[in-house]
């Protein structure tokens, strides 16, 4: 029987990047996994470009808000498996401690220069 993983990508805005992931691993992780996605200064919006790739990749878009990751590192949140930051900013950032240590890592940005 294969195990069950919880998934956090973090972004600054959890406006774009990281709501990308959250929806792509929901989408094709399942059932063995469930992704979340938070900022350590979230937009309070998701960028209408993300969302649009999203409604392009025939994903479902209902769930997905801005985040503040402190909502991830208090009692009751799930337990998470793996957190990856996926911008520069919030991996250079202080993470809140999250329940259970997960697995970290960051996914680093491309670079835009030649």
């Amino acid at each position: 029987m294969q195990a069950h993983y919880n998934v956090l990508f973090l972004c600054t805005g959890n406006s774009a990047r990281s709501i990308l992931a959250e929806a792509i691993l929901n989408a094709k992780g399942r059932p063995h996994c469930t992704a979340y996605s938070a900022g350590s200064h979230p937009s309070g919006i998701v960028r209408p470009e993300a969302l649009k790739l999203v409604e392009l990749a025939h994903l479902p878009t209902e769930s997905l808000r801005s985040k503040n990751w402190e909502e991830f590192a208090t009692p009751g949140a799930p337990k998470m498996n793996f957190v990856f930051t996926v911008c520069d900013n919030a991996a250079k950032e202080m993470c809140p401690v999250w329940p259970g240590q997960p697995m970290t890592a960051h996914w680093a940005s491309q670079s835009r220069g030649g």
